[in-house]
């Protein structure tokens, strides 16, 4: 039985050129995962070599631009910490060099308040829990995010004082009205 997933035609430049396109017209990719899926694809390994470094000559394939824009939007939209992002990176097959320069685009501060940000967030739905549950499950989530503890306790004792000085400021309003 034929494989479905295998190409009638490995020896085929341009099935591979226009196999490789339709990969990168879906989303941006880096060089090792449309190398891993040429070749799953079936084509030669002398084809899919060719097509991937001439693809990297005219600027459609560039892993150090991946990174960046990776790191970008993930640490944007799902407040990934560094550590997390680099290993999504390194995963993917990007060059550690490119990573390491990508992760560095965020700053320690930029860090710390998506951090700060994803805590807060969070907290909002832990109404009535009581403070160590809160600071474990908190501690816990920013941990799988990405984030160590050097950076999440902290994090999250801030927004604990936070949320106790505002419980605070509306016992001192609700005072005036009485």
């Amino acid at each position: 039985m034929k494989n479905p997933r295998s190409t009638s035609k490995p020896n085929d430049p341009e099935a591979a050129r226009q196999y490789c396109l339709q990969l990168l017209s879906g989303r941006p990719r880096t060089r090792t995962e449309l190398g891993d899926s040429m070749r799953r694809k079936g084509f030669e390994e002398e084809i899919v070599t060719e097509i991937l470094e001439r693809y990297a000559e005219v600027g459609l394939i560039d892993d150090a631009v991946f990174a960046r824009a990776w790191v970008e939007s993930r640490h944007r939209s799902r407040g990934l910490s560094k550590r997390s992002l680099a290993g999504e990176l390194r995963r993917k097959g990007v060059d550690p060099d490119f990573v390491d320069a990508a992760v560095e685009q965020v700053s320690d501060d930029d860090e710390r308040e998506a951090a700060l940000e994803l805590a807060r967030r969070r907290y909002r739905s832990m109404a009535g829990q009581a403070d160590d549950a809160v600071l474990r499950k908190l501690v816990g989530m920013l941990a799988r995010k990405g984030y160590g503890s050097g950076v999440a306790i902290p994090v999250v004792k801030q927004v604990l004082a936070e949320a106790e000085s505002d419980a605070a400021e509306l016992l001192d309003e609700d005072a005036h009205f009485e």
